[in-house]
C-alpha cells in the first residue's frame, strides 16, 4: 500500500521561504512519476510541479519557475519542495501525489496515490 505523508507547511511572510516534504513508502518509485499541486479555497486542485524518481524529469507550471524547486532523497524516500520568494498567491494547501507514469503529468486525476495535504499560508 502506497502511503505519502506530507509535512512543512506553515505561516510565512511574503518573500520568506518554506520547504515541504513528501516521506513516500510501501514500494519501489524508481519508474514513478511525483508530483506537488495546491488548492486555494474555491479552486481547483492545480498542478505545481513533478519529477521522475530517478531524477530523469522535471517541470513546474510557469508561476513558480526560478522560486520552487522540486527534489528527492533517495535514501530517505523523500520529496521535497523548496519555496522561495513566496507570494500570498501561494495560499493553498499543498498536496503531493504519485503515478506510476504516463502523460499529462500536470493533471491531478492522472495520480493514483495522493497524500493528506498540509497547509501553506503566506502573509502580505
Amino acid at each position: 500500500q502506497v502511503q505519502l505523508v506530507e509535512s512543512g507547511g506553515g505561516l510565512v511572510q511574503a518573500g520568506g521561504s518554506l520547504r515541504l516534504s513528501c516521506a513516500a513508502s510501501g514500494r519501489t518509485f524508481i519508474r514513478y512519476d511525483m508530483g506537488w499541486f495546491r488548492q486555494a479555497p474555491g479552486k481547483e486542485r492545480e498542478f505545481v510541479a513533478a519529477m521522475r524518481w530517478s531524477g530523469s524529469m522535471t517541470d513546474y507550471v510557469d508561476s513558480v519557475k526560478g522560486r520552487f524547486t522540486i527534489s528527492r532523497d533517495t535514501a530517505k524516500n523523500t520529496m521535497y519542495l523548496q519555496m522561495n520568494s513566496l507570494k500570498p498567491d501561494d495560499t493553498a494547501v499543498y498536496y503531493c501525489a504519485a503515478r506510476s507514469g504516463g502523460a499529462y503529468r500536470s493533471d491531478p486525476y492522472r495520480y493514483d496515490y495522493w497524500g493528506q495535504g498540509t497547509q501553506v499560508t503566506v502573509s502580505s
